[in-house]
């Protein structure tokens, strides 16, 4: 700076060597201050923030597209010779005749739909457990396992389970509330099974208690 200051002094005298001096310092400081609003921007780190927004974007890549149903979830077939009444049950219906086997006597498909899966369950008359399907056994896994798709895959590898026991006649017991209740049954009735009784046990608490908070995504 004092080499500058001599050269200037030199060429345009002192007043004008001051003032262009005074003008230097004046920049110097300016680009002083820019430099280290420069280095405290560069020191604000958003790479938590961007590897958060990444994470989310691959979660949602990962999960199933909409789920659209299956092929006639929700058609429903009865029997025309059944009069209104006939489909409710009575004090005969454990004594009613279904292919020469009484009503009390066919084998129960137990079906529990939540939000994540949907279990069968075969039992017999007796109580014992036979065989048992779900979306996972059938080889969908993670959020897969919940959809309408899985749960029919699975009623109809339960109703190939059921027809190698030759059983031709079925009791449904539904219990749950998720997506694939109807497809679960849809699927046994493709499948070649007689669906003679539909049941829901499907539990509904007056006073349940306070439920989880919402799944975050």
């Amino acid at each position: 700076m004092s080499r500058l200051k001599y050269v200037l002094g030199a060429v345009r005298g002192p007043y004008f060597s001051s003032k262009l001096l005074g003008t230097c310092h004046m920049l110097c400081a300016r680009s002083t201050s820019a430099q280290c609003a420069q280095s405290s921007l560069r020191a604000l780190c958003t790479t938590c923030l961007l590897r958060k927004a990444e994470d989310r974007q691959a979660m949602m890549a990962s999960l199933p597209k909409k789920d659209e149903g299956t092929v006639g979830e929700k058609l429903v077939d009865l029997d025309p010779s059944h009069t209104e009444w006939s489909m409710f049950p009575d004090e005969d219906t454990p004594n009613r005749m279904f292919d020469g086997v009484p009503f009390r006597d066919i084998p129960i498909c137990y079906i529990k739909c939540s939000l994540n899966n949907t279990l069968m369950t075969l039992v017999d008359a007796s109580g014992k457990c036979l065989t048992q399907k779900s979306g996972g056994t059938e080889g969908y896994r993670n959020a897969r396992k919940g959809t309408t798709v899985a749960a029919q895959a699975a009623a109809l590898s339960f109703c190939h389970a059921a027809q190698l026991r030759d059983m031709r006649n079925i009791r449904v017991v539904v219990k749950g509330l998720g997506p694939g209740r109807l497809a679960s049954i849809k699927g046994l009735q493709m499948g070649g099974l007689n669906v003679i009784s539909i049941t829901d046990r499907t539990p509904a608490p007056e006073k349940c208690p306070r439920p989880r908070k919402a799944k975050r995504l």
